[in-house]
């Protein structure tokens, strides 16, 4: 019988060999699920990972008419250029300012909005709130900024005609930089907090219902429900949300800025991506725009991995 006790070099090639077969026998058997992981790797490789080829041209005098191997090279020129201009730090500046307020304003209104749905006791009600909520989120910034412009307009807009149908004066909702500052933030409170619900709301679900109903008979309110329970069971999605938020605080997307802005507010409407689209596209300094673009990622990466950290500290997961 002991002659027939496998040794452990036998019992480790018995595994490495179930390994191989059990990964082929995987393979095999979900075919149809790795094909489907499949495509979108090979969309994430095409339109994500191989364009970062073209960083190249930060560092090259590069011209439409000659390839990438053709143009020359200069170095750290075109970033030498960038943070010796005036207008990269007014645009800097405009960016951190507008995603702060988003951060400060945006960023609790869908905890708040998801908490008040889940206490919502009428389904009809609840149903019809989440829906009028949701649907400004499909609609362009297009659409959004030619309807701020008929309700906002100085002359024209619905809001100021009833303002001096009441004898008032009417409000520069678009025209000065103050007021268009606190306009464009409400704007995209708007636009975003019904969509952001989705998030919360669903963490909210997966808190234990016996927790609610141990705090009732402890003679708990909503508030303090609230208080110790839903939001500390939400506490670990708020944590993610928020690195991701603070990744993007340099990140900035075109159509909202462009869209809602006017040469009149250009001193604070002027952003990075209105920058790199004015600068490096409208003006063909691809170098430039590449550069701006290139330091908006690396600070942005930065802000993520410090975030990242920081919660960890705290004893959250984080997402690296």
């Amino acid at each position: 019988m002991s002659n027939n006790v496998p040794t452990q070099n036998q019992v480790k090639v018995k595994k490495q060999l179930r390994t191989k077969n059990n990964m082929m026998f995987f393979i095999k058997r979900d075919f149809a699920l790795y094909l489907m992981f499949f495509i979108p790797l090979c969309f994430l490789l095409v339109f994500y990972y191989a364009p970062m080829y073209g960083l190249i041209i930060a560092f090259k005098d590069y011209d439409v008419t000659r390839a990438f191997s053709e143009s020359a090279w200069i170095g750290l020129d075109a970033f030498k250029e960038v943070f010796h201009s005036s207008d990269f730090y007014q645009v800097l500046r405009n960016t951190i300012v507008l995603n702060f307020l988003d951060l400060i304003v945006g960023f609790p209104t869908p905890i708040i909005l998801a908490i008040l749905l889940n206490e919502v006791r009428c389904k009809w009600f609840k149903k019809i709130s989440q829906t009028i909520m949701y649907l400004p989120h499909f609609l362009s910034w297009i659409i959004i900024a030619g309807i701020s412009y008929q309700l906002l307009s100085p002359s024209t807009g619905l809001m100021n005609i009833l303002i001096r149908h009441l004898g008032g004066q009417s409000v520069p909702f678009l025209t000065e930089k103050w007021h268009w500052l606190a306009t464009y933030n409400v704007i995209g409170v708007w636009q975003t907090a019904g969509w952001g619900t989705i998030i919360y709301l669903a963490a909210i679900t997966g808190i234990n219902s016996e927790l609610y109903e141990a705090a009732g008979i402890d003679g708990a309110g909503r508030l303090k429900k609230i208080w110790h329970i839903s939001l500390p069971g939400i506490r670990s999605t708020i944590i993610v949300m928020l690195i991701i938020t603070l990744g993007r605080i340099l990140g900035i997307g075109l159509e909202r800025p462009y869209a809602i802005g006017n040469p009149i507010v250009r001193e604070f409407s002027d952003v990075i991506s209105t920058y790199v689209y004015r600068v490096g596209i409208q003006s063909l300094r691809f170098n430039i725009g590449t550069a701006v673009g290139l330091f908006q990622s690396i600070v942005g990466l930065i802000l993520v991995l410090i975030t990242d950290s920081i919660a960890k500290k705290f004893g959250e997961d984080g997402i690296l």
